[in-house]
């Protein structure tokens, strides 16, 4: 049983692995610059990169199986709640406000690191799937997402202390508002240059800390707004909804969730 868990960390660690180096890469091997939109930025490698990601989530899936710590009912609840997160996608808001990052969080929480992951990785591509758009952001769209459902599975466990639990619940969707912006940036941002305004765009050669403070003067220009609605709205959701939805959680969990003993 430990060697299965581990196996399921292991597959967990290294699917997150190919996530980092898919969005730092261009900072090590430069590609030909492009348009300030950036449209263009890993249209040849997305495709393989979205196989990876899904092979991986299938490893996931059937580790977790095969060591007990998912059955057939938690696969369906899986599968649930990765349509009814693609649909609140859909749920309008102001400025970068989107309720997808509400229940990974939650479900990551109070279900475990992989679990988040998978639901909210699948999440976004049934999302995308459904309208919200294909294309060579969608696998990093999925590896962010994923991040936020398995790093909300590392707080500690706040279920005796209630009040506590949604006030840390709170200010950590709050973060991940801003958290989420920065690392998508990544995805078009050391492709793309704009010769009028070299203070905000990547070039090679620069060093770590000219990029660290081109990127924060780009972050402050063209994203802190956008993802400030984003943090308000998960901070919000998490305040408002954030309790009842984590005792049904943990109710499906208690109900659903068994492990088989050897005789």
């Amino acid at each position: 049983m430990i060697m299965r868990k581990t196996l399921n960390a292991v597959v967990l660690a290294a699917a997150s692995l190919v996530g980092v180096a898919a969005f730092l890469y261009p900072f090590f091997f430069p590609q030909p610059s492009e348009t300030a939109q950036g449209m263009l930025s890993h249209s040849n490698d997305a495709p393989f990169l979205f196989i990876i990601l899904m092979v991986f989530c299938l490893g996931m899936v059937l580790s977790n199986l095969s060591s007990g710590q998912m059955n057939s009912k938690i696969i369906a609840v899986l599968g649930i709640l990765t349509a009814v997160n693609a649909v609140l996608r859909a749920v309008p808001g102001p400025a970068g406000f989107a309720a997808v990052f509400f229940l990974p969080i939650l479900v990551g929480y109070s279900y475990g690191a992989t679990f988040g992951f998978l639901l909210g990785a699948l999440s976004i591509l049934v999302s995308a799937l459904l309208g919200a758009g294909v294309g060579p952001w969608l696998p990093f769209q999925m590896f962010a997402t994923g991040w936020i459902g398995m790093a909300s599975a590392w707080l500690p466990d706040m279920q005796r202390r209630p009040r506590l639990e949604v006030a840390v619940l709170t200010v950590w969707g709050f973060g991940w508002g801003f958290a989420f912006g920065a690392a998508m940036n990544l995805w078009f941002w050391p492709f793309v240059f704009d010769p009028t305004q070299t203070a905000l765009y990547w070039q090679p050669g620069i060093g770590a800390i000219e990029t660290l403070k081109r990127y924060a003067a780009f972050y402050v220009v063209t994203s802190l707004w956008w993802d400030l609605g984003r943090a308000v709205g998960n901070g919000l959701l998490l305040l408002l909804f954030g309790g009842p939805i984590l005792r049904l959680l943990r109710r499906f969990r208690v109900r659903f969730q068994f492990e088989i003993q050897p005789v």
